[in-house]
């Protein structure tokens, strides 16, 4: 049976279509803000390196050594160029090894949209990932008026996974200066960003960067793991001091934080998680066993100094809404991994694609709200908290009354299954 099933896997492949891994589907129930917006898209891939930051991976009890920091990014944008053929991209799948093929909408170095300057969002992966996990939101929001850069993060992608250490120290630091280092370049790419407005995108290990860099330094425990950041070098984000206070940038105005990892290994605690200081949406599957959704609900409870939305996929588990669909290829199990690829993509219960469009839509909407000052993108974040109770109103001009709970932008019966709860600053 194993062997008709490997067979019947190869074979799938060979008659795969060469657009078969497309990151930009749309489903038909797909709520209101989900789609693609009006602008075409284009891509540029640039290499950063971040001088004189410190080599956690090599270091020893005796040497903190320093090294050039390399991070390679993707970054999308309004384009100039009329949207016409498909783009692809060639990534490298969880196993570290195997190159793949996505499609989407981008066009390669595509001439920029030089009519106005846009928000920027950081995209940050989890451990490991690469820049391609979260394309889908990357082109999506892009042809909405955004640039958004996801960030490979040295040392913990799939194909330079190292200790943890490195990751816990460096996800804040490297979001920060791909910020910094786009609000100095000077090309006509450059002179389109808006650096002074930015958003930021974590998923899992890049969520809890995200929450550091927001404001919600760590515990003083924390800084003292044995598997941690080694030599006590993770307090320059503990809470309440100096050099954390540093780094949190006032150009965030808003942050998504999808199965932020951290809360559930005692990294925050409900004093340094109040530190939080930018509006937030929190995004989770209620049967995350990664991060632990209990512990994101504590994240949401106690970050009390921000407005801040939590997003539940009932049942889905960590992949929850972030990666992308899982490539063809991922099917196909692997000698170097104890799972097969597919597992670190998909989720047992809910359809990628559906989850895609869903954090799409409430991107969208929060973004919008945020970084453009759009209001009328609050209607969509003003719900009723869980979706299957919203009761359908309307009267005989098809308006919403005032016994209409049904969430905005959702069609009949897609809100099932979803939960949207709202704390203000203070509770």
């Amino acid at each position: 049976m194993k062997t008709t099933t490997r067979i019947a896997a190869i074979a799938s492949l060979a008659a795969a279509p060469v657009f078969s891994n497309s990151i930009d589907q749309i489903r038909p129930d797909a709520p209101e803000l989900a789609p693609y917006g009006a602008m075409p898209i284009g891509v540029q891939t640039l290499s950063m390196v971040n001088p004189d930051q410190i080599d956690v991976v090599s270091i020893t009890d005796d040497d903190i050594p320093m090294y050039d920091r390399p991070l390679t990014v993707e970054i999308w944008y309004p384009s100039s160029a009329p949207a016409s053929e498909r783009g692809s991209y060639s990534a490298i799948l969880r196993d570290g090894v195997s190159v793949v093929t996505l499609s989407g909408r981008a066009q390669r170095d595509a001439p920029p949209a030089t009519s106005e300057r846009y928000p920027l969002i950081v995209i940050s992966h989890g451990y490991p990932g690469n820049r391609y996990l979260m394309s889908h939101l990357g082109e999506n929001l892009a042809s909405k008026g955004y640039v958004t850069v996801a960030i490979d993060h040295a040392d913990s992608t799939y194909s330079d996974q190292a200790a943890i250490g490195s990751t816990l120290l460096n996800r804040p630091l490297d979001q920060r200066f791909v910020i910094d280092y786009l609000a100095e370049t000077d090309t006509p790419l450059g002179e389109i960003i808006n650096t002074d407005v930015v958003g930021v995108i974590g998923y899992s290990m890049g969520g809890y960067g995200a929450l550091v860099f927001a404001g919600a330094g760590v515990t003083e425990a924390a800084t003292e793991y044995s598997w941690g950041t080694p030599n006590g070098l993770l307090a320059a984000h503990l809470a309440g001091s100096e050099q954390h206070e540093a780094l949190v940038d006032p150009r965030v105005r808003a942050t998504i934080a999808i199965g932020p990892w951290g809360r559930n290994a005692g990294l925050w605690d409900a004093g340094s998680m109040a530190g939080l200081r930018t509006p937030t949406l929190l995004m989770a599957g209620s049967s995350d066993d990664v991060s632990l959704y209990e512990a994101i609900r504590t994240i949401f409870d106690e970050a009390t100094g921000t407005d801040r939305h939590l997003l539940t996929f009932e049942y889905a588990n960590h992949n929850a809404a972030a990666p992308i669909p899982a490539p063809i290829e991922s099917w196909e199990p692997v000698d170097t991994l104890d799972f097969v690829p597919f597992e670190h993509y998909a989720d047992p219960v809910w359809d990628t694609v559906r989850m895609n469009n869903i954090a799409q839509h409430f991107a969208t909407a929060f973004f919008d709200l945020h970084l453009k000052n759009d209001a009328t993108k609050q209607p969509y974040l003003e719900l009723i908290p869980n979706g299957a109770d919203g009761v359908i109103a309307l009267d005989e001009n098809a308006e919403p009354t005032e016994d209409h709970t049904f969430w905005t932008g959702f069609a009949p019966r897609t809100a099932n299954g979803l939960r949207f709860e709202t704390k203000l600053k203070g509770e």
